[in-house]
């Protein structure tokens, strides 16, 4: 099968014939429809994250946000069948840790960060082997587009369960999201379709003009801006009650929690590059003294994803507009290359394998 192959750190990924999984006992092989071209894609493509374990070794195929049909099953497998076209989540859980058996499995113990590990290799490929497939492999509603769900197993859930089930965001509340890239206009759609008001931060009118489409009430170039915090602070009658941080970096990290008024959530869903290694500082004693709330959110549980299902059923919620383009995987390399210098809007999807 063909599959964009991870050869070196930086350099463009490597178009190459491999050979096609083959189910373990308790998984499945899914023929994929569509996966998206997600940041973090690119934090792998830079060798980043080697401070938290999760750089892929080389050799690696990556991508992470695939929707697919299966085509091969394990023996063990009793929830999916043939035929049946699933989601899957990027943190693949293995179903039977402490935090699974209680309702966590975005944050299982064991996890697996598909296509960033030599076990489970990515969705840039043609077909894909799901482990414990019962816990991992999510049906999708009957007449779906695989273009639409792509990325709903990463940016997508992760936006929603960081407003929906981390923060407390309620209709009439303000919430700041900082950084418009693939998962930040997730987070704009998903605080709107909750019935919060946005205001939407980035460097470029481009990506602020399609947050404002996806339901951002105000907008905040940070190119222009002086202190983005205070603009945040002046739009929203004295601070956001949520803020997120959907790129990673030291500044829009501090600008989030800075952007709070008393009482705030600052939800943290971007992931830090080099110049960070995992660390930030952060204004600890004003966080205190007006409690404000630290949160990170990491996915989210796929026996939550109907909660997403039903949204989209009814017209609130619609994955697909955070889409941007659909390519062919011979295009992944110029994406991931164009990701270097922030230029691409919303989420490229691969859709011709």
């Amino acid at each position: 099968m063909r599959a964009a192959v991870l050869e070196a750190y930086g350099e463009p990924l490597s178009i190459e014939t491999v050979d096609a999984p083959e189910p373990d006992d308790d998984g499945v092989v899914v023929e994929v429809e569509a996966c998206g071209i997600c940041r973090s894609d690119w934090h792998g493509w830079q060798g980043d994250w080697d401070w938290m374990g999760a750089k892929p070794p080389l050799g690696q195929i990556l991508g992470h946000e695939p929707a697919g049909r299966i085509v091969e099953v394990g023996d063990e497998v009793t929830t999916v069948s043939a035929g049946d076209r699933v989601a899957v989540p990027f943190n693949l859980s293995d179903g039977t840790c402490h935090e699974c058996r209680n309702g966590h499995a975005n944050v299982c113990e064991n996890v697996l960060p598909l296509g960033f590990a030599e076990p489970v290799q990515g969705a840039f490929a043609e077909e894909l082997h799901v482990p414990a497939a019962d816990q991992n492999a999510v049906a999708l509603p009957s007449g779906v587009s695989a273009v639409d769900m792509a990325g709903l197993g990463c940016r997508f859930m992760t936006a929603f369960h960081g407003l929906a089930h981390r923060a407390d965001v309620r209709p009439g509340d303000w919430v700041a999201v900082h950084g418009c890239g693939g998962v930040g206009l997730s987070a704009v759609h998903v605080a709107d379709a909750l019935g919060a008001n946005v205001v939407a931060v980035d460097l470029t009118d481009e990506k602020l003009e399609v947050a404002r489409a996806l339901g951002a009430d105000e907008t905040v170039n940070a190119a222009d801006a002086e202190d983005v915090p205070g603009a945040v602070r002046a739009l929203t009658d004295g601070g956001a009650h949520v803020s997120v941080d959907a790129l990673g970096i030291a500044e829009t990290c501090r600008n989030s929690v800075s952007s709070l008024r008393r009482r705030g959530q600052h939800v943290q869903i971007g992931l830090t590059t080099q110049d960070e290694r995992g660390t930030v500082e952060l204004p600890t004693d004003a966080m205190v003294m007006q409690e404000i709330d630290f949160l990170g959110s990491f996915g989210m549980q796929p026996t939550r994803y109907d909660e997403i299902f039903r949204m989209v059923d009814r017209g609130r919620l619609d994955p697909s507009a955070v889409v941007s383009e659909t390519v062919a995987l011979d295009d992944v390399p110029d994406r991931l290359a164009a990701m270097s210098d922030y230029e691409t809007v919303g989420i490229p999807v691969v859709d011709e394998f």
